[in-house]
């Protein structure tokens, strides 16, 4: 049903994919090389792209601590090539049923600063756990065992710790310092460990080993859920039993659009990643983008990204708790409205768009991409939210907790750690799900397929729309993964960048046009990208050279 249902869709949306035909080599792009590794002995193994992505997913929780881990969630974007299946895998954290809409609030209703970041309070319940073992039953060749197997040995024999991970230990210090179990495993004498020195984590191996040993009920019940609640509960938390019985993986639907001849697929709510990137492109394929001047293609790019992120606050949310309008949103009837709002020569004022019903990026977060030989695809991205998410793990466990509350509008209108703002469609409530820019992508076309996607909080939607409209007009995943970065989230009204992405003359002008501009003063972002070349029969990927990561093919 699933089959016919897919070839209705790319005949409706007017896509022509080529005959498929098999890569002749699979592709792994991860944010570490450790990781990368691992994905390639499971396909060595004879396991398949959704074994490898199990074994990658572990793997860069392990040694990758302060972007995302089992104590955190993800979303996994699937094709399996025997039937065409297209689904996302929803392993997004959830709100603990004792959760409440004012809970980080003080007795005037105002937002308490890192109550939703810091501590155990902060923490959603996990779902990676569970959508590894979702991934692995339902769409592997391997079992459970082997493919968590490269994890286990990862944190059993340690990983050296990078530059990265010393500005990103230093960056949460404090919050580290105040979970002694975090602190032993991540800190040295309390301190920043140096270059070189080996991060080991026994506790999470075993957490691990007990996963792969009895699935499912390895992690939320048995000894690792009671050290979880009882960790989690002395540290003022609210975590309980019936959070862990009641949690549950949900395969979601993918959002599809089309854009000059090729195929968008991406993830649907709770991320808003499809939604927007779906309604960007469509308001963009109003202009010859290629026909404007670079000052013009700016312009008309980061209106369109004001006019999705504004959509994105006032109605994206938990599709099971509210009623997101997805359909309409990315309408092409919708993005000819607002195309019409927009000015090729002055800027619109956020504000002048109406205010948010009841009502302002970085480097976590982490995203890799994977394509096998048959032709099976991949693109995840996982996150425990803020670096080391909540930087409280509790004992025994070797589970660092995310942070993923504070991706909830604590209070309308009231901006997160990200300074993305929300209104009551993403309103706190018991067992709900919080809203994700998470926006693992494919880009199908009739050249050949795309994979991509990235970490970087509130900016990860524009980072994969700038991708994808580079791959569209002929970008390799080298040159993809290179590109300088601006963006636009429609508050706070400013755009951001990268200082290659907007020359001097170019900021004289836009500010001229009424465009506010902060310069960034690092490098955002770690894309990962596998291309297949369906035309050229080849396969080609890419790691961003931002980051630390790897690409291999095999």
């Amino acid at each position: 049903m699933r089959h016919i249902y897919t070839a209705w869709l790319c005949f409706a949306l007017g896509v022509n994919i080529s005959a498929a035909s098999q890569p002749p080599q699979a592709a792994i792009a991860t944010a570490h090389p450790v990781a990368t590794e691992a994905g390639l002995e499971i396909l060595a193994a004879g396991g398949n792209a959704f074994d490898a992505a199990v074994g990658v997913s572990a793997t860069l929780a392990v040694v990758e601590p302060y972007s995302s881990g089992i104590g955190g969630g993800g979303f996994w974007l699937l094709h399996r090539e025997a039937d065409s299946l297209q689904v996302m895998i929803d392993g997004r954290e959830k709100a603990p049923l004792a959760a409440s809409r004012t809970m980080y609030q003080d007795a005037k209703g105002k937002v308490v600063p890192g109550l939703s970041v810091d501590g155990a309070l902060a923490a959603g319940i996990p779902g990676e756990p569970a959508a590894l073992v979702h991934i692995a039953e339902t769409y592997g060749k391997l079992p459970l065992s082997r493919s968590l197997a490269p994890a286990i040995r990862a944190a059993r024999n340690g990983f050296k710790v990078t530059p990265h991970y010393r500005r990103m230990a230093k960056f949460r210090l404090k919050a580290l310092r105040t979970s002694p179990a975090a602190a032993e495993v991540f800190l040295l004498h309390n301190a920043v460990p140096p270059l070189g020195h080996h991060i080991k984590q026994p506790d999470l191996a075993n957490t691990l080993q007990a996963l792969a040993n009895q699935g499912r009920a390895g992690f939320y019940q048995g000894k690792v859920a009671k050290q979880l609640l009882s960790g989690v509960k002395s540290a003022g938390g609210i975590w309980g039993v019936q959070d862990f019985e009641q949690y549950e993986v949900m395969e979601r639907t993918p959002v599809n659009g089309k854009y000059r001849g090729y195929r968008i697929v991406s993830a649907p709510p709770p991320s808003s990643g499809g939604v927007a990137l779906v309604t960007i492109l469509n308001i963009l394929e109003k202009y010859r983008l290629k026909s404007l001047t670079s000052l013009q293609r700016q312009h008309v790019i980061v209106e369109a990204m004001r006019r999705a992120y504004r959509d994105r606050a006032e109605y994206l949310g938990d599709p099971d708790f509210v009623d997101v309008p997805v359909k309409q949103l990315i309408d092409k009837n919708h993005a000819a409205q607002w195309q019409r709002s927009i000015s090729l020569k002055q800027a619109t004022p956020s504000n002048s768009l109406g205010q948010v019903a009841d009502t302002s990026g970085g480097n976590h977060t982490t995203h890799f991409s994977i394509l096998d030989k048959a032709g099976n695809r991949v693109a995840a991205t996982l996150s425990i939210n803020y670096p080391f998410g909540s930087c409280f793990m509790p004992p025994g466990t070797g589970v660092l907790l995310n942070d993923e509350m504070d991706d909830f509008s604590a209070k309308p209108g009231v901006p997160n750690v990200y300074g993305l703002v929300g209104a009551e469609a993403n309103a706190i409530a018991p067992g709900k799900r919080m809203l994700s820019s998470m926006s693992p992508t494919f880009i199908e076309g009739q050249q050949g397929i795309a994979i991509l996607g990235t970490p970087g909080g509130s900016r990860i939607i524009t980072m994969v729309l700038l991708a994808g409209l580079g791959y569209t007009e002929g970008l390799d995943a080298e040159a993809m993964v290179r590109l300088p970065r601006f963006h636009h989230q429609y508050l706070p009204d400013k755009i951001f960048y990268e200082p290659e992405a907007i020359s001097d003359q170019q900021r004289t002008h836009l500010q001229a046009m009424g465009h506010e501009l902060k310069a960034l003063q690092q490098p955002y972002g770690n894309m990962q990208v596998v291309i297949w070349d369906k035309q050229a029969n080849r396969v080609s990927a890419a790691s961003d050279p931002r980051g630390e990561g790897k690409a291999l093919l095999h």
